[in-house]
């Protein structure tokens, strides 16, 4: 192995359509952007844009929108060795309405199958896991197989070493079981994500976080770094109260937990008894999706430069809240220059 990268993701990746316009719903929609989506990819631009040397470790389909998504990597500066094509599975695209400053509603088409959620144990290069200083994974891995065991594959032959991330990542609809998709697939123009209130009904969620939680329970009992929102928290671990969420991410398994409470801000507890409350940079917000990732690149940029949690996490939240005043996601993520001149002004 050459080359030892500082963050290596794992997981979704595919093409996110925006409106060019806010504020109007799709069916009156007549222009629109075409981005790098998933949020695993765009975890490893952000770190990238923030000067990291990145990897993505995913599966696109053959065909002219995979051709874009490697382009798109490595134009972001993320390394594409590892993101290979899945059969006949085509890339997955994500459309999206924006209504700012709180509902930005998702529709996946990922049918039959993505072909992120093809990658599999025997294809991942071991050395390279164990060598990444960051491992970035996520729950949406552990929906469906082989991807699951991939998954799960790659926490364990970090053998716990330092810097080992959960992203929970609780995306219902991409589950299969009770309510969700179609046939066991992931469900193709499948509506869900922030204000869209739809996928499985609340009886068909209730029975997939059942299904869920022994696979995220296996992986946080390898992982050292776990991150979440409250919803994501309450799955993994059956509580929501953030404090409370906190202890029991640290009991399965992490010494690092973060816990996103939205306009509340951020709660992040270390095993040591170290625990930080840092509240979120006030911004006019265009378009809240991508914010979540940025702050996770930038999460593993603070960590990896050795600051201490109170300043690791304002940073990830500034991040987080250029994003959200931004567009696009992957081609919004910022540089180190303006995180900190965002921080100077707050």
């Amino acid at each position: 192995m050459s080359e030892v990268f500082d963050v290596v993701t794992m997981g979704r990746v595919g093409v996110d359509i925006y409106p060019l316009r806010t504020g109007v719903p799709l069916p009156e929609v007549e222009t629109f952007g075409r981005f790098l989506g998933g949020s695993p990819a765009n975890v490893a631009v952000a770190a990238a844009r923030l000067g990291r040397a990145c990897a993505l470790v995913s599966r696109t389909g053959d065909d002219p929108f995979g051709e874009y998504v490697h382009r798109a990597l490595r134009e972001f500066g993320v390394d594409d060795r590892w993101v290979s094509p899945a059969g006949p599975y085509p890339t997955p695209v994500t459309f999206c309405e924006i209504f700012p400053p709180d509902s930005f509603p998702l529709y996946f088409y990922r049918e039959p199958k993505a072909p992120d959620l093809w990658i599999e144990a025997g294809e991942l290069d071991p050395d390279a896991l164990r060598a990444a200083r960051v491992l970035w994974t996520t729950g949406t891995g552990l929906s469906q197989e082989p991807s699951r065991t991939a998954t799960l594959t790659a926490l364990r032959a970090r053998g716990r070493s330092p810097l080992t991330v959960l992203d929970l990542d609780w995306r219902p609809m991409l589950w299969p079981g009770p309510g969700a998709g179609t046939g066991g697939g992931a469900g193709g123009g499948v509506r869900g994500g922030l204000g869209a209130g739809a996928g499985p009904g609340a009886g068909g969620e209730a029975a997939l976080r059942e299904l869920a939680r022994p696979f995220y329970e296996e992986a946080l009992a390898h992982a050292t770094v776990a991150v979440g929102n409250l919803d994501e928290c309450e799955v993994a671990t059956g509580v929501r109260e953030p404090h409370a969420a906190a202890r029991a991410l640290l009991d399965a398994g992490p010494e690092l937990a973060v816990v996103k409470q939205g306009p509340r801000g951020v709660l992040a507890a270390h095993r040591d008894g170290t625990a930080v409350e840092v509240p979120p940079c006030p911004v006019e917000v265009v378009n809240g999706l991508g914010a979540g990732d940025a702050f996770g690149g930038a999460l593993c940029h603070g960590l990896l430069a050795g600051w201490d949690l109170e300043r690791t996490v304002r940073f990830a939240n500034a991040a987080g809240a250029i994003v959200a005043s931004r567009l696009s996601c992957s081609s919004a993520m910022p540089t180190e220059a303006e995180v900190e001149e965002l921080l100077a002004r707050n």
